[in-house]
């Protein structure tokens, strides 16, 4: 005979309520969990708990109400400050799961599970790859490092967050590292389209405007994106396809482009100067692939 008893209730304990933070609660909330809540600002709790989610009095009571506990914290130090505030807080780690979604360097990443493996408690680090606003949507995704057993026994809930989940290993530094690679691209590309629109602005242009042409070249990124990669991995920086001397004098119309137009030409120039060293170290007839070989040092 099947059972009549209830399924127990999914719950959840959320610290750090930025935009990141409220909007995994909220999600949490629509599939039913019970969510605790803390921030350093109590009020921005306020919605959550009008929609019945429980503001924790102090972050000790936050971690005790249960057994998996999301960071959605600035930073790793962030973390160090609110949970190793007080001696009960530090103690209340101990038998929890910590999946610490906040942004930091692999090394930070490992230094923190280690502290928390010496509290007792079990840390997941984890990198979101999506903005507030589509938090809680299936074709998300997240990347997640540490204890396997952990990462299975919460992917559920884990897959609440953002619907698809990558796993990429025990080491707690991996999850950040990919985090990382994403952001080395993300953020550059973004401020290439506030370069654009400040070049398009100064000649009449609106962002509005320029923006089809913005998405139809990031579009077509990948072909270059797939096309380079073997190469790159084979070592062939061969100029059978493009030459670094050619990209240089492009990137010289570009910031004579942005000077002319009388704005900053900051950002052009760096990728300017790229071009240049590449060239300066004797490779101008080389594919400006070659780049990946002089970024893989530190610059002189």
């Amino acid at each position: 005979m099947p059972s009549s008893a209830a399924a127990p209730q999914q719950s959840v304990t959320v610290i750090g309520l930025g935009p990141m933070g409220q909007a995994m609660a909220a999600a949490y909330l629509d599939r039913g969990y019970d969510v605790t809540l803390w921030n350093r600002t109590p009020s921005r709790a306020d919605a959550l708990v009008q929609r019945g989610a429980i503001l924790a009095e102090s972050v000790e009571h936050a971690l005790l109400a249960n057994e998996l506990v999301v960071l959605s914290l600035t930073d790793f130090d962030a973390m160090y400050a609110i949970l190793g505030s007080t001696k009960s807080a530090k103690s209340a780690i101990a038998g929890r799961t910590l999946v610490n979604l906040s942004s930091d360097t692999p090394e930070k990443a490992r230094a923190g599970a280690r502290w928390v493996t010496d509290l007792g408690g079990t840390h997941l680090t984890g990198g979101v790859l999506c903005p507030p606003p589509l938090i809680g949507t299936p074709d998300t995704s997240t990347f997640y490092s540490g204890p396997r057993e952990a990462y299975d026994t919460h992917r559920a809930a884990l897959e609440v967050i953002t619907g698809k989940s990558d796993y990429r290993g025990e080491d707690q530094g991996l999850a950040a590292l990919m985090y990382q690679l994403n952001m080395a691209v993300f953020w550059p590309a973004m401020i290439a389209f506030w370069q654009t629109a400040a070049i398009a602005g100064a000649h009449g242009l609106t962002a509005q405007e320029i923006a089809p042409y913005v998405t139809e070249n990031f579009a077509g990124m990948g072909h270059f994106v797939d096309f380079y990669a073997s190469r790159i991995d084979a070592g062939n920086h061969a100029g059978d396809v493009d030459r670094t001397a050619m990209g240089l004098a492009s990137m010289e119309h570009v910031v004579h482009t942005a000077s002319d137009a009388g704005v900053d030409t900051a950002f052009p120039e760096a990728v300017h100067d790229i071009f240049r060293r590449v060239v300066d170290a004797g490779h101008g007839a080389d594919s400006f692939s070659r780049a990946v070989e002089l970024m893989s040092r530190p610059a002189a």
